[in-house]
């Protein structure tokens, strides 16, 4: 289960609205039709909610989220858990995931956390409960160059020299770009908080 808040969204409904029209395309487009076990769909124009296979890694969407040129804040929450049988859009379902996952929200809001992930297993939620806002504060701190670059290299998996050839700089610049924004370690946490989430024993979900 995967949510993906607007923050301040009431300050502008309308540009909250289209941002969440443009990710729930570009969050489709991303995902193989097997890593959707239901379509992503979003609620009151502050809110996209996903549904994923647990082969399926949630980081990328919420990469594409927030290197975006065109991004608005949000906060994300990952949460590993069963759902209620049925069909249609991730909005029109339920279950226990569900639930969890409006919950670890609101604790996230509370806590203005970024990223938030549960998976049901206390020692794998300890763990998360640590690396995954440290994943979101790093994204949060990014400048707009440094979205761009990070996009680049973490969402479309260019080479350092091929971003320096599309941008028309020297690759040793991409290179203290990127350690100044710290992408390394993105893409490192990133890639624990998809092991833990994936890893997590069996009966937590």
């Amino acid at each position: 289960m995967l949510f993906g808040d607007v923050v301040r969204s009431r300050r502008s409904p309308g540009a909250a609205t289209a941002w969440l029209r443009l990710l729930r395309r570009d969050l489709t487009d991303a995902y193989e039709e097997a890593e959707r076990l239901a379509a992503f769909e979003f609620t009151q124009g502050d809110e996209i909610q996903g549904l994923l296979a647990l082969s399926a890694d949630p980081i990328p969407a919420i990469l594409r989220a927030a290197l975006h040129p065109d991004r608005n804040e949000m906060r994300w929450v990952i949460v590993r858990g069963a759902v209620d049988a049925g069909e249609g859009p991730a909005t029109q379902r339920s279950g226990p995931a569900f639930i969890a996952a409006r919950e670890r929200l609101r604790v996230a809001a509370a806590r203005r956390d970024a990223v938030a992930a549960q998976t049901g297993d206390p020692a794998t939620d300890r763990l998360l409960d640590g690396v995954a806002p440290a994943f979101g504060e790093l994204l949060g701190d990014l400048t707009g160059r440094q979205r761009e670059i990070g996009w680049q290299l973490l969402v479309e998996g260019l080479r350092q020299s091929e971003v320096a050839a599309r941008l028309g700089v020297s690759r040793a610049t991409i290179s203290v770009a990127s350690d100044r924004a710290h992408l390394r370690s993105i893409a490192d946490l990133g890639a624990v908080i998809r092991t833990l989430v994936t890893a997590a024993p069996a009966e937590a979900a």
